[in-house]
C-alpha cells in the first residue's frame, strides 16, 4: 500500500501521534519549527490551500448548496445507482463504530451522508452535512477534497486537516470513477472521530469504491446487450460496413469488419473517423447510433488560428466548426509537426511544458480535444486519424504561435520556411 495513504500502522499510539501532529500543524502555520515534517500529501494540501487563502481558523464552510441544489445534483448524478453497495459496504460499519459515510460530486459537495446518529451531529457542528463543499479551495486540506486534487485515495487524521475545527476528526476518501468513460464521479468518505482511525479503513472503502464501479461496469455490459437486440436488424439491412455504438461509443455490433470495443463520442451532425470504416455521419437509434460509411469527400481538417477563439475547421460530407481552447489548438499544431507517427503523452509534455512530469494534465486535455472532434484524433500514439487530411498550419507571423510558452511550438516556429 502506498505509504503516502495510509496513516497509521497496528500498533501505533494514537494519542501520542496526535499530538505530534497538533505540533506541527501550530508551528507551520506560526512560523515555528516544527518536531517533525507532515506527510508529503499533506503539505502538498497545506500549500495548495494557503495559495488559494484558506483560514485554517475558518469553521463552518459558507454558501452551501440549498436543498434544491442538492437534489439536482442528485438526480444528475452517475453514483445514486450504486447507493445501494455503497450502503452495503460501508454504512453498517459507520454506524457501528462511530463514523459517517458520506458521498461528494466531482465539485466536492456533499450529496449524502448516512451513519452514526452522534457522529452526524458533531458534523453537523462544522458544516459537515449535505451542500457543503468539502473542497480544499474552501475547507483546506482534508480527505474528500485531497482526493479531488490528487485523484487518489485519501487519509487525513486529526490535525493533518488544514482547519483546526477538523483536528478531532479522521477521514479516509477514494474517487469513484464511472468505468465506461474514465470521468470522475465524485468521492466516497468515511469519517469519524480521531480515536476511531483504523489502519483497514483505507482498504475498506477502496473495496467498496471498486464494487461500485464494477456494479456501473454491468449495467454498461447490460445496456450494451439491450442495445444489440436493434443493431442486428439495422446492421443485417446495410450492403458494407458499419456499427451501433452507445452513447458513450462503446460497440454494441459491427458488420463488415472486425470492430473496435470503442469508438470516439458520437455526436449529432458532426463527422466521426472510425478505423477501417471511415469517415462517418452518427445516425441516432434508440439507446445509441449508427455509424456507417459517409458519401462525400475525404475528411480535411483545418486551423483558424488567427480567429479568437481559435476554431477547427473539419470539411468532408459535411462542415463544421468548433471553437478551441488555446491548449487544443497548440495539441493540434504539434500533432499536425509529428504527422503519421504521432506523440506519445510524455513527448507531448515536453513539448507543452518543457519536462515530462504533466502526464496527468495532457492525457486529460488529449481526452476532452477528442470527445470534441470525433474520431480526429487518435490514441495510442496521440495522432491525426489517417483518413484526415491535415496539413500543418503555416505559423509565421501567427500570434498565437508568437504568445505560446510551449517549447515544441517554438521549435516548429522556427523551422517553418519564411
Amino acid at each position: 500500500m502506498d505509504e503516502d495513504v495510509r496513516v497509521m500502522r497496528p500498533g501505533t499510539d494514537v494519542r501520542s501521534r496526535a499530538r505530534v501532529l497538533a505540533q506541527v500543524h501550530d508551528a507551520l502555520f506560526s512560523g515555528g519549527r516544527a518536531p517533525v515534517q507532515p506527510r508529503n500529501l499533506v503539505a502538498r494540501s497545506w500549500r495548495r490551500a494557503r495559495a488559494q487563502g484558506v483560514d485554517p481558523d475558518l469553521r463552518i464552510p459558507p454558501d452551501p448548496a440549498g436543498t434544491g441544489e442538492v437534489e439536482r445534483r442528485r438526480e444528475r448524478s452517475g453514483l445514486r445507482p450504486v447507493l445501494p453497495e455503497l450502503r452495503t459496504a460501508l454504512t453498517s460499519v459507520a454506524e457501528d463504530s462511530r463514523h459517517v459515510m458520506v458521498v461528494t460530486d466531482s465539485d466536492g459537495v456533499v450529496l449524502w451522508r448516512e451513519g452514526a446518529s452522534k457522529v452526524r451531529r458533531l458534523a453537523d457542528d462544522i458544516g459537515f452535512a449535505e451542500g457543503a463543499r468539502w473542497s480544499e479551495g474552501v475547507v483546506g486540506g482534508n480527505a474528500i477534497g485531497t482526493a479531488l486534487a490528487e485523484g487518489a485515495p485519501v487519509q487525513m487524521f486529526a490535525a493533518e486537516h488544514f482547519l483546526r475545527a477538523h483536528h478531532v476528526w479522521t477521514c479516509t476518501a477514494a474517487p469513484l470513477h464511472d468505468p465506461r468513460t474514465g470521468e470522475l464521479l465524485g468521492i466516497v468518505d468515511v469519517s469519524g472521530p480521531t480515536d476511531t482511525i483504523h489502519p483497514m479503513t483505507v482498504a475498506l472503502v477502496g473495496t467498496a469504491v471498486k464494487l461500485a464501479e464494477a456494479s456501473l461496469w454491468r449495467g454498461h455490459e447490460r445496456r450494451l446487450e439491450s442495445l444489440r437486440q436493434i443493431a442486428g436488424p439495422l446492421l443485417a439491412g446495410l450492403s458494407g460496413t458499419g456499427l451501433v455504438v452507445d452513447e458513450h461509443g462503446w460497440v454494441a455490433a459491427a458488420a463488415g469488419f472486425a470492430g473496435p470495443d470503442r469508438v470516439a463520442v458520437p455526436r449529432d451532425g458532426i463527422p466521426l473517423v472510425v478505423h477501417g470504416v471511415g469517415d462517418c455521419v452518427p445516425e441516432p437509434v434508440p439507446g445509441g447510433w449508427l455509424l456507417r460509411p459517409a458519401r462525400g469527400p475525404r475528411l480535411r481538417l483545418t486551423l483558424d488560428l488567427d480567429s479568437a477563439p481559435p476554431r477547427a475547421v473539419v470539411e468532408g460530407s459535411s462542415r463544421w466548426e468548433h471553437p478551441l481552447s488555446v491548449r487544443h489548438a497548440e495539441l493540434l499544431v504539434l500533432l499536425a509537426g509529428a504527422g503519421a507517427a504521432g506523440m506519445s503523452a510524455a513527448q507531448l509534455s515536453e513539448a507543452l511544458y518543457g519536462d515530462r512530469t504533466h502526464l496527468v494534465t495532457v492525457r486529460a486535455e488529449v481526452s476532452r480535444l477528442r470527445r470534441t472532434l470525433g474520431g480526429v484524433v487518435l490514441a495510442r500514439p496521440y495522432r491525426i486519424a489517417p483518413g484526415v487530411d491535415f496539413p500543418l498550419p503555416d505559423l509565421t507571423g501567427c500570434a498565437l504561435a508568437t504568445r505560446s510558452t510551449a517549447p515544441g511550438i517554438h521549435r516548429l516556429v522556427h523551422a517553418s520556411p519564411r
